[in-house]
């Protein structure tokens, strides 16, 4: 994966598609898909990204490779989406407006595709996305078109104050409200 700027420039705008099993039980939902992930088609993509080393950690996936761990995913019903489809180089270029039309896109998705869990990876786009100023992380009072909504931590590295080890805790618990951990 060796871009120049102007070669991963070139991506903005791009979509990639959702990562999208048969039967959905949970769905992680990021803020839009880095330049990276645009270049390979792949979600949360870039080199120093954290959500598969935390999926590793959490029990849901054997490998942080992005393709080998959509695969594993794919087949335990983990699916992932973003709020907004537009590729770009860091999620505050994006317009609240964007955030806002996304949840739209979302609960449409969800109605139909009906997960147990919806984890919404970042606190900052949940809140504008929402209309939910005050909400904190973790699981959300209100249930989306009949799945829970859960708020976890957002896995970019510019998330400082998180950790591997703590995104795996997050990671964990959705997946255990998705009955796809037991321990």
């Amino acid at each position: 994966m060796g871009w120049s700027r102007a070669e991963l420039a070139s991506f903005a705008g791009s979509t990639i598609p959702d990562l999208m099993p048969d039967e959905l039980r949970l769905l992680f939902v990021g803020i839009n898909p880095g330049l990276v992930s645009a270049a390979t088609g792949l979600h949360f993509a870039r080199r120093g990204n954290r959500f598969y080393p935390a999926l590793v950690r959490a029990g849901l996936v054997n490998s942080d490779e992005p393709a080998e761990a959509a695969d594993r995913l794919r087949a335990r019903g983990v699916g992932i989406t973003n709020l907004v489809a537009r590729a770009s180089a860091r999620a505050d270029e994006l317009e609240p407006a964007e955030l806002v039309e996304g949840r739209e896109r979302l609960v449409s998705l969800v109605r139909e595709r009906a997960p147990r869990v919806v984890a919404v990876a970042g606190i900052t786009s949940y809140r504008t996305a929402f209309g939910h100023r005050a909400a904190k992380p973790g699981r959300q009072p209100d249930d989306l078109a009949g799945a829970q909504v859960w708020v976890v931590p957002n896995p970019s590295g510019l998330n400082a104050h998180e950790t591997v080890e703590s995104l795996a805790r997050a990671y964990r618990e959705v997946a255990r409200a998705a009955g796809l951990l037991d321990d």
